[in-house]
């Protein structure tokens, strides 16, 4: 399995809103509200980089006041 960190920066006041959305989604292990320059962490596993892509950043990007996402793919040597 690929896993991934995803973090995201929301409109103001949206950060509870968008946790509570993003968990929804399938792939998605586990989203907190966090203080800094983020808003929300969200884990997110699928069983390739592909359909990590296609299936699972995807959703979450599409999610209603999400302003900006970075991806941190988890590597294992």
């Amino acid at each position: 399995m690929i896993k991934a960190y995803i973090l995201v920066q929301t409109e103001v006041g949206a950060s509870a809103d968008v946790t509570r959305a993003v968990r929804q989604l399938p792939g998605v292990l586990s989203a907190e509200d966090v203080a800094g320059p983020y808003d929300v962490i969200v884990v997110v596993e699928s069983p390739t980089v592909q359909a990590l892509g296609r299936e699972v950043i995807a959703r979450v990007q599409a999610v209603p006041r999400i302003t900006r996402t970075t991806t941190c793919t988890v590597v294992e040597f």
